[in-house]
């Protein structure tokens, strides 16, 4: 197959890490040929959704991750599979390409779907499921901010539209920063802020289970530095091995197939607990880490799940 890679550079990617990477790394190994292109590089043109970017190479190289060709410009038509992999933030540019891209529907697979990408933003989603999520409140209005933290005391406040835990607050009970937190949000931001009552498990770890094809594929622990509450790997923190508890396989049968459904091919939900904080379906990472604690190959059941799909 003919597979695109839309998704930041590829020279940056940590090959240790990187979810991308490794989908592009086992599509090479499964015959495929790849073409990798940045976000800024789609267009629209005469009816066209094209991109301008090189044939890859991928390579277990440090600080050479790929060998790229010369530059061109491809009509995405022609290709089998594009994958939209560029990380947040969820702003109107990314919106953008989510809408470009939804019009390749009926000639190319667009993994995740991205008509749905743009509709199920992360932490969106999981309001379908209040049963399953901690108390949670959507909202740009101080009022209401400071009514939910007046009921739950301890609260994460957050950009609603934010990711890697940049922006992630704990107010406590004796917090006194709400209103200058608020101030400073809304002061660049338009957005609506999202807050939820804190987990106290979250010491334990911010578990990140892997969902393929709408199916659990297994979990990682992610737990927090010292003194840290966000558990993020970009903010510090570290990847522990971990398996699925009987309530996390509840929460991924209640979600699955819905994911499976809307074309979400690869998911990585966030649970803390007995508790579904995100649903990420952007771009989700940690197949390499669950690849190595777990001994499977979460890669190639990605790429079996998309070959499905093209029958």
């Amino acid at each position: 197959m003919k597979i695109a890679f839309q998704m930041d550079p590829i020279g940056n990617v940590d090959i240790n890490a990187d979810s991308s990477f490794r989908l592009a790394e086992e599509a090479q190994a499964r015959g495929h040929e790849l073409f990798y292109y940045s976000p800024d590089q789609l267009a629209y043109q005469q009816g066209r959704i094209t991109a301008r970017g090189q044939d890859m190479n991928v390579q277990r190289v440090a600080g050479q991750p790929a060998i790229l060709g010369e530059r061109r410009e491809v009509d995405l038509a022609d290709f089998d599979v594009v994958w939209l992999r560029q990380d947040p933030p969820f702003d109107m540019h990314y919106i953008t390409s989510t809408h470009l891209l939804d019009r390749l529907k009926g000639t190319t697979l667009v993994v995740n779907d991205p008509f749905w990408v743009r509709n199920y933003p992360e932490k969106l989603l999981v309001l379908d499921f209040p049963d399953l999520t901690p108390p949670t409140t959507i909202a740009r209005d101080l009022e209401t901010i400071k009514a939910f933290k007046a009921e739950h005391r301890d609260i994460i406040l957050k950009p609603l539209y934010g990711n890697g835990g940049a922006g992630v607050f704990r107010l406590d009970e004796n917090d006194r920063n709400l209103t200058s937190l608020h101030e400073l949000f809304t002061g660049f931001s338009r957005e609506p802020l999202i807050v939820q009552k804190f987990l106290p498990d979250v010491r334990n770890g911010d578990k990140r289970v892997i969902l393929v094809d709408g199916k659990a594929a297994g979990a990682i622990n992610r737990v927090p530095a010292e003194g840290e509450t966000r558990s993020n790997m970009h903010v510090g923190g570290r990847p522990e091995q971990i398996g699925l508890t009987a309530r996390d396989r509840e929460i991924c049968d209640a979600i699955g197939p819905l994911l499976r459904e809307k074309g979400q091919v690869f998911v990585g939900i966030d649970v803390i607990g007995d508790y579904l904080t995100e649903i990420n379906v952007t771009s989700p990472t940690g197949i390499q880490e669950l690849e190595r604690f777990d001994g499977v190959n979460i890669a190639e059941q990605i790429w079996l799940a998309i070959e499905g799909r093209l029958g």
